[in-house]
């Protein structure tokens, strides 16, 4: 069960880069399969293409996402809502189940104007490289930046 905690001093502003991590139901690896992972790239994509967001970056491990994003319509919490129902919908219509696919909740921050967007990004490009899902930087096939990303240090 989330922590009430987690929403305390939540708000919602659009124009303002928010970074945020939300965490499968029981931890579940359901992004090791490519096509599923694939399938949550997709609704992160169609969210920009519907003018709700800005993606700036994310990547998809086994079994969390973490994304940078600026929102650009709406409140936070209708967004993350639309992103985890249409992900649900068709992982358990792919896996021939019903039921939670993510935690409830989600973990946010609100970037301040001087923060590095690009250092974030570097953040949250290098979670497959300290998992040991990849080497470097851009070799791990669920994960996307707006910047370039064959000039970015490791983290």
């Amino acid at each position: 069960m989330p922590s009430p905690r987690l929403h305390y001093g939540r708000h919602s502003c659009i124009g303002i880069v928010y970074a945020l991590t939300t965490v499968t139901h029981a931890r579940m690896p359901h992004f090791h399969q490519p096509d599923l992972a694939g399938h949550v790239m997709q609704v992160l994509h169609a969210l920009e293409h519907e003018h709700r967001v800005c993606n700036l970056a994310w990547v998809i491990m086994p079994d969390h996402v973490h994304w940078l994003m600026q929102l650009r319509q709406g409140t936070l919490g209708a967004c993350l809502q639309r992103f985890k129902s249409r992900s649900s919908l068709h992982i358990n219509r792919h896996l021939g189940r019903s039921g939670p696919v993510w935690q409830p909740g989600y973990f946010d921050h609100a970037l301040r104007k001087d923060d590095d967007l690009r250092r974030q990004a570097t953040y949250i490009l290098a979670n497959p490289v300290r998992a040991g899902l990849a080497e470097a930087i851009g070799e791990y096939p669920y994960s996307w930046c707006r910047w370039p990303t064959d000039d970015l240090p490791p983290r």
